[in-house]
């Protein structure tokens, strides 16, 4: 099993799951008591802390947890600051938990999150809900089951020379473009699936990989 670098947890419901170690572990506000939950020890607490009560704070500090407060007025939301404080732990892989139930606009803006430039250096992937989510630069071998879903989404710009091995449904050197539904529905034929493209970002989602 290989060790992570971060673990990112939002605030929100979501399943039980089994994560491998991380080098840290760093809540978004709330998400300090589903690490709790997921029986995760907390390095690090940031947000504007409106989604914890001052209990678990104090605990989360007894126990050794840097807490970072920002204001309620802020320009970016707790995830973000999650994910730069991992950037600046030196973070090279960051896995994400996170709720697929809550703002649809927060849920929105966190999926395009993990598209952003500024992350480009990581190797990111989330659980959201029962949902299982890569980020794909240049290439990645993804492992799965056969007869798992999966579908791809350009992130911020057209993905070029998208080639797959290991679908139902093979790209050859195409062009998937942000809003269109090419890569959408797509399934493992075999236990891994290699996805790389010339140029670009994108976003693997596998609906029921928590599941398995």
């Amino acid at each position: 099993m290989v060790d992570l670098d971060v673990v990112v947890v939002a605030s929100g419901e979501g399943p039980t799951l089994t994560l491998p170690p991380a080098g840290s572990v760093v809540a978004a506000d709330g998400g300090l008591l589903r690490a709790r939950e997921l029986g995760l020890a907390v390095d690090l607490v940031v947000g504007d802390l409106d989604s914890v009560t001052p209990e678990a704070l104090a605990a989360a500090e007894e126990a050794g947890a840097r807490i970072v407060r920002h204001p309620p007025a802020k320009d970016a939301t707790d995830l973000e600051l999650a994910f730069d404080e991992a950037l600046a732990l030196g973070a090279r892989r960051v896995l994400l938990v996170a709720s697929a139930s809550g703002r649809l606009d927060h849920l929105l803006g966190s999926l395009l999150l993990l598209g952003s430039e500024r992350y480009s250096g990581l190797a990111l992937d989330a659980f959201v809900g029962d949902a299982v989510l890569h980020v794909v630069r240049g290439e990645r071998t993804l492992a799965g089951a056969p007869g798992e879903f999966l579908s791809l989404f350009a992130l911020g710009g057209p993905a070029t020379g998208v080639t797959t091995e290991g679908l139902e449904y093979p790209l050859t050197g195409e062009t998937l473009e942000p809003g269109t539904t090419r890569g959408v529905s797509n399934v493992f034929t075999r236990t891994d699936a290699r996805v790389v493209l010339d140029s670009g970002v994108l976003l693997v989602v596998r609906p029921e990989g928590a599941r398995r």
